[in-house]
């Protein structure tokens, strides 16, 4: 099989035309390509009609009145499939900057391990432990499609529930043995089917915690060193078959005050600080670890932590690192309670842990005048039919949150669903339209000290549209917004086994939702991290010539 064979007739057909037209007029938007394409003289007729059928899906998938429009037939298409193609031929490797690996270790890696430890002497406290996440009714866990099953994420499940499906591959990883050859898989697997060729592996430093259901059997006797060490040698092994192989090893922390070794010490704060020593001791044995631990970053669901006081307890762990010259990353702005409190885990994060990059940071890409009247709308909607607003409802926090300016009668007849006159309905407008305003304000103070100090905001489109219920669609992502805006970016794929993903449909997803705007060589550059635009122009047109010489 040559490099292009798709294994689809239809795309084999587009591709070699798709790469003519990139590289002829150095990666246009999708949609002057698409109209470029169309108009070229050497097009076959086939080929003009299935372009022509998938810029009618793609502008039907563009307007307001479609809003919620799967994209999956646009990827599914034969001319998506030759962009997917394109991608995956591209000559320079692709930046994978965010990804986890529980979540990206495949079922045929993970279900002979699994079945191992089902079959031996403690296979009784693995089966219970998976019957508490999982329930009854998958058992018995016979094979590779029922294990896939288990570790992916469905359509009605959300942040809570994908936190403890990461379950399976977290028992498998139980020796230093095991994580080698879960990095040396997830290097191999996304070098040759994703055309990645740098990973920023976050992973677990330690699993200890308070919660049950996040309680791993034999997690205490796996060594942080052990874990490093293995991931290292997995990683260390693949580039030296691959030397343009580039791999980062992140440490994640937890931030939830649940997350800690309760069994050995009197608090969080003291367990973490005990994990950073035992990070730079691990540094000054290993040495050869030094070029790849060069970073860490925390995880975890933050819905609770926004104020200064959160940030206190791993603040001077945080400090002595980057005394030693490793940098922080931070998973925040992904999920909140209210906007304000997304935003302002943000800000925290920034002054108080002075961090090199926000992971996710959905929250400084909602528009609050659109988030606020959408809110606005649901909660009318509701008073007008006489219904109150549910408890601990997103709509609940939000009016909670505001200031009602000494009428919180308004706000208690909004709870309560008692009607409210056409004076109240007007002073709700009012104060959802300041709040917005004042938000938008402090959302773009945030993003101009980003772009002055050149931090970073990391894409997960699959992940930010599956796992916050932020939005509805995935032409709401904000990465062409934050583009325009002059935001440094990268993207990744977080965990892209259990958020059915990968790459290269992270990269069609962000151009197929901004068709107008978006230039594909502007992709190209985020992605590879290739600034050179006239060196990543040759690239293109290198492409273009190999697939002349094959005609």
């Amino acid at each position: 099989m040559n490099q292009h064979n798709t294994g689809n007739s239809s795309t084999e057909q587009i591709l070699p035309h798709l790469i003519a037209i990139i590289s002829e007029t150095n990666g246009l938007s999708l949609h002057n390509t698409l109209e470029l394409l169309v108009a070229a003289k050497e097009i076959d007729p086939k080929v003009r009609e299935q372009v022509l059928d998938f810029t009618t899906m793609l502008d039907n998938f563009r307007v307001t009145n479609s809003h919620g429009t799967k994209i999956d037939p646009l990827l599914d298409h034969p001319v998506g499939k030759a962009f997917f193609h394109f991608f995956k031929n591209f000559p320079l490797k692709f930046r994978e900057e965010h990804i986890h690996l529980t979540g990206s270790l495949s079922a045929e890696f993970v279900y002979p391990r699994l079945k191992k430890l089902l079959d031996g002497p403690n296979g009784k406290l693995y089966e219970d432990k998976i019957r508490q996440v999982y329930g009854d009714k998958l058992f018995p866990i016979d094979s590779i499609a029922k294990v896939d099953r288990l570790m992916r994420l469905q359509d009605n499940e959300q942040f809570d529930r994908y936190l403890e499906i990461l379950l399976l591959p977290k028992l498998i990883l139980n020796s230093s043995e095991a994580h080698a050859e879960a990095s040396y898989h997830l290097a191999q697997e996304i070098y040759r089917e994703h055309n990645v060729g740098a990973i920023r592996l976050k992973f677990t430093l330690s699993r200890a915690t308070t919660t049950s259901k996040e309680e791993i059997p034999g997690a205490d006797s796996l060594s942080s060193e052990e874990v490093v060490l293995g991931l290292y040698k997995g990683f260390k092994k693949f580039k030296d078959e691959h030397p343009d192989f580039e791999f980062i090893l992140s440490p994640c922390f937890r931030k939830e005050a649940s997350f800690f070794d309760a069994k050995n010490f009197p608090s969080k704060k003291a367990h973490f600080e005990f994990q950073v020593k035992s990070l730079l001791d691990l540094l000054i044995k290993h040495p050869e670890l030094t070029a790849h631990v060069t970073e860490v970053d925390t995880v975890g669901s933050e819905k609770d932590l926004y104020r200064k006081e959160h940030f206190k307890e791993m603040k001077y762990g945080f400090r002595k690192l980057q005394s030693r010259g490793i940098k922080l990353r931070s998973h925040h702005g992904e999920t909140w309670d209210t906007l304000r409190h997304g935003i302002q885990a943000v800000d925290n994060a920034m002054n108080i842990w002075h961090v090199d990059a926000i992971e996710h940071g959905l929250s400084l890409g909602m528009n609050p005048n659109y988030y606020f009247h959408k809110f606005y709308q649901s909660v009318i909607n509701l008073n007008s039919a006489g219904q109150g607003v549910p408890l601990g409802s997103p709509e609940y926090k939000e009016l909670m949150e505001m200031d009602w300016n000494n009428r919180d009668y308004i706000r208690d007849k909004l709870l309560e669903g008692e009607k409210l006159n056409p004076e109240e309905e007007t002073f709700f407008v009012k104060t959802k339209f300041h709040v917005a305003r004042e938000l938008e304000h402090y959302q773009h103070d945030i993003l101009n000290r980003m772009i002055d100090k050149e931090l970073s905001v990391i894409a997960l489109p699959s992940s930010n549209k599956k796992l916050t219920g932020q939005f509805e669609d995935y032409k709401d992502h904000p990465f062409s917004w934050w583009e325009k805006k002059g935001v440094k970016l990268g993207v990744g794929t977080d965990n892209y086994i259990t958020l059915n993903t990968n790459y290269l449909r992270e990269m069609l997803i962000l151009l197929f939702t901004d068709p107008i705007n978006l230039k594909i060589t502007k992709l190209l550059m985020v992605c590879t991290g290739e600034k050179r635009r006239a060196f990543l122009s040759q690239h293109l047109w290198n492409m273009r010539k190999k697939t002349q010489k094959k005609k």
